[in-house]
């Protein structure tokens, strides 16, 4: 017997009237949601979400701020306080932190869950996970669902108003997952789904280098632009679709095993957004792969997105001693499980080197 499988996609609206939608999409579950957001992110959505639901039937019992980190604890109180105050569905509005805590109160309390991205950095409003850290905010876990959000609102008004650096990051996630999906998967014979998601992965990196230099320019100008709209979709609907679709394996590579070594040194991680360091460790990753062309190619785009590309951008030496911490996390790391061939070492620390010097 076929063992049986469900997939279930996050439904989304894009665009500067989509609180208007809200009543229309939401109501088929009821009547009284807790809203669980971040402080500047409430001050940039609630008002025009409460105006999109006067008059209604639909209420937002309670607008409560979190508790700055998706933890566990944070989970378990906002399920409880939902399932007190006679809550139908749960809001999440802010950026990954604040979506991710209120997806995992909502799967707590067994309830729906809606997404209202304020920030375009990552792909937590269509994905069916949350990053769960320590009450100390250290990572603690994954904590996987069965299905993403019923529905991802994402307005552009609000996004385009939103800091720039915050998007600059979110696209350098996002071409991340074009690169280590692809890497991670070679050799592979993929079954439906994650060949499914490896074709969407695509979809991370070609509109980004069409539109994101003039998304980036038009945020920066709070113009809810063609590009933006482009831009925001990558980094918030594609990334998510790719992750819903592919095994696990398949959603990182060296990339991202070499964020989680740089953070390792002190204070490089208060400095640098995650996006920021997964791209360049992508240009580590086409180094170790020997694929010169694409990593010129992509060192020339990240200029243009005033992304570092250099590990003496960002302020960290090229010397072995100093990033000895960082080379062992990067091939020890859970991301480089699944990848086409051995990875030591010295491979990391000579394709640090190649990236340094490479010229465009």
């Amino acid at each position: 017997m076929m063992e049986t499988k469900s997939v279930f996609f996050c439904n989304y609206s894009v665009g500067t009237e989509v609180y208007s939608l809200v009543p229309e999409v939401c109501r088929p579950f009821g009547t009284r949601a807790l809203l669980i957001g971040g402080r500047k992110a409430m001050a940039a959505g609630l008002s025009g979400l409460e105006a999109a639901l006067a008059g209604s039937g639909l209420e937002i019992l309670q607008a409560a701020e979190f508790g700055g980190d998706c933890t566990v604890e944070q989970g378990e109180h906002w399920a409880r306080c939902a399932k007190a105050s006679g809550a139908d569905m749960i809001f999440g509005m802010g950026g990954g932190k604040a979506l991710d805590t209120a997806k995992l109160a909502a799967f707590q309390a067994g309830l729906p869950v809606f997404t209202f991205p304020t920030i375009a950095a990552t792909c937590a409003g269509t994905t069916a996970l949350s990053v769960v850290y320590r009450e100390d905010g250290s990572f603690s876990h994954f904590a996987f669902y069965p299905r993403p959000a019923r529905h991802c609102f994402i307005d552009l008004d609000i996004l385009a108003h939103a800091p720039w650096p915050y998007l600059q990051a979110g696209m350098g996630d996002t071409l991340g997952k074009f690169f280590e999906c692809h890497f991670a998967a070679r050799g592979d014979k993929l079954a439906h789904s994650s060949a499914l998601g490896r074709e969407i992965s695509n979809m991370c990196y070609a509109p980004l280098r069409e539109h994101g230099v003039q998304a980036l320019a038009d945020c920066r100008e709070h113009r809810a632009s063609h590009s933006l709209e482009q831009a925001v979709l990558a980094n918030i609907v594609s990334t998510g679709l790719v992750s819903l679709l592919v095994l696990d394996e398949y959603n990182c590579a060296i990339a991202h095993s070499v964020y989680y070594g740089l953070v390792l040194l002190p204070g490089f991680e208060e400095k640098y957004l995650h996006g920021n360091v997964v791209a360049y460790g992508v240009l580590v990753q086409l180094a170790v792969d020997r694929d010169w062309d694409r990593a010129r190619e992509l060192k020339a785009f990240l200029r243009q997105l005033d992304i570092p590309a250099t590990l003496g951008e960002m302020g960290v030496p090229l010397n072995r001693e100093v990033l000895a911490p960082v080379l062992r996390e990067t091939v020890a790391g859970p991301d480089m499980e699944h990848i086409p061939y051995p990875v030591t070492e010295d491979m990391i620390y000579q394709a640090m080197e190649a990236v340094e010097r490479m010229t465009l």
